[in-house]
């Protein structure tokens, strides 16, 4: 398992990191749909907590098997059993969401992701035997990592019996989450890894895809389901077109950034960039959930207000597009001018659904599809001057 050349050409994404993608669909699936079971009922906070929690479990198990076979991706038999180990782990986090937005019960959530983490311990241990270069490196990854997985193990112990003491485990998270950020740079301290710049930004290009097509997803079903009880016909169809060109604008924002090129030209500026991406991918994650309770508020099935219904979906999609451009500041510096398109963008974003009670949720949705079209619109043109590149 030695380290390969950051400045390998035509380095893209291996058919094993894609089929280790897809056990990602299923874990994001059971997240989202558990958000929208909690907004359609008018308990969104009792949704949001869970979901910051559980989904932050699902993006860093993901982002550090990205991160590491990108710099060791060895494809031989060891290593693709542990991958496999690791796709085992995604599966049962998954088969444990329920209980942790049900019941506050986080030992599978926590099985589950102790099961990736440790797969990819043994990993690191093999890449500090085989490759002496990046020892001191590996070395320190394999330590903090195993350290703080027993510390996420402890946490299951904390008293959750009265609800007074709910907030331990919520401080505990927030502890341990941030020891999770701490490690890479420690680790890193003693040596970046040999990851590639433009294998990355192809890597985080298709989680996007994946998260995108969740959306797709929820929408298609969420249609079909109402429409095949025969109600609301007309405004779902509505809904489903602009949904549509809504995704459609997201996708196109995202890949309008030269991501590979900018982590190339500032490795520095990695770990920023990768660490927000947290929230581009959250935006998206509860971007399906939001749908479902729009599909199912045209149609009639769901007792919130149409601006509920309509922020289920603003809110996610103003956070992604303000995480989109702070994740890009530090590797593509020029990318502050965008703030002129994206700030008036939010803003309306989470004003438009006030109106929604008054004009009704399609026009509302209509018009948040309608806005971001623009911003993409916008974006491309300026994108041209400021990066120089096609659209």
């Amino acid at each position: 398992m030695s380290a390969r050349d950051t400045d390998e050409v035509h380095r893209t994404s291996s058919p094993l990191e894609l089929l280790y993608d897809l056990t990602f669909v299923v874990a994001v699936a059971q997240v989202a749909d558990e958000l929208a079971k909690k907004l359609e009922a008018g308990h969104a906070l009792q949704g949001i907590v869970p979901f910051i929690m559980v989904f932050f479990a699902i993006w860093w198990a993901w982002l550090n098997f990205t991160w590491f076979a990108s710099a060791y991706d060895a494809d031989d038999v060891p290593y693709r059993l542990l991958v496999l180990l690791q796709m085992g782990g995604v599966l049962v986090l998954a088969a444990g969401v329920p209980a942790a937005f049900e019941h506050q019960n986080f030992l599978g959530i926590t099985l589950g992701y102790f099961i990736m983490r440790i797969g990819l311990v043994a990993q690191w241990v093999r890449a500090a035997i085989d490759n002496p270069d990046g020892r001191a490196t590996a070395i320190r990854y394999a330590i903090g990592v195993t350290i703080v997985q027993l510390l996420w193990l402890s946490r299951l112990l904390l008293p959750t019996d009265a609800a007074n003491q709910w907030w331990t485990v919520y401080l505990a998270f927030v502890v341990l989450a941030t020891l999770e950020g701490v490690v890479p740079f420690w680790a890193e301290r003693t040596g970046m890894t040999t990851w590639h710049p433009h294998h990355i930004a192809e890597r985080y290009g298709l989680f996007t895809i994946i998260l995108l097509g969740e959306t797709i997803a929820v929408l298609a079903i969420g249609n079909s389901n109402v429409i095949t009880a025969g109600d609301h016909v007309g405004p779902l169809i509505a809904v489903g077109i602009c949904a549509l060109v809504l995704i459609f604008a997201l996708w196109w924002l995202y890949f309008l950034q030269p991501s590979g090129d900018g982590l190339a030209a500032h490795r520095e500026g990695s770990f920023f960039w990768g660490f927000t991406h947290y929230f581009i991918f959250a935006g998206l994650g509860s971007l399906g959930a939001g749908l479902q309770v729009v599909v199912l508020s045209a149609g009639g099935s769901v007792k919130i207000s149409a601006a509920e219904a309509a922020w289920s979906v603003s809110i996610p999609v103003a956070l992604y597009l303000a995480s989109l451009l702070v994740a890009h500041v530090r590797i593509l510096p020029g990318i502050l001018v965008h703030a002129w398109i994206v700030v008036p963008t939010v803003l309306v974003l989470l004003v438009l659904p006030l109106l929604a009670d008054s004009i009704g949720l399609p026009i509302i949705f209509a018009l948040i599809a309608v806005v971001v079209a623009g911003a993409a619109g916008a974006t491309m043109a300026l994108g041209r001057k400021t990066f120089g590149v096609a659209a």
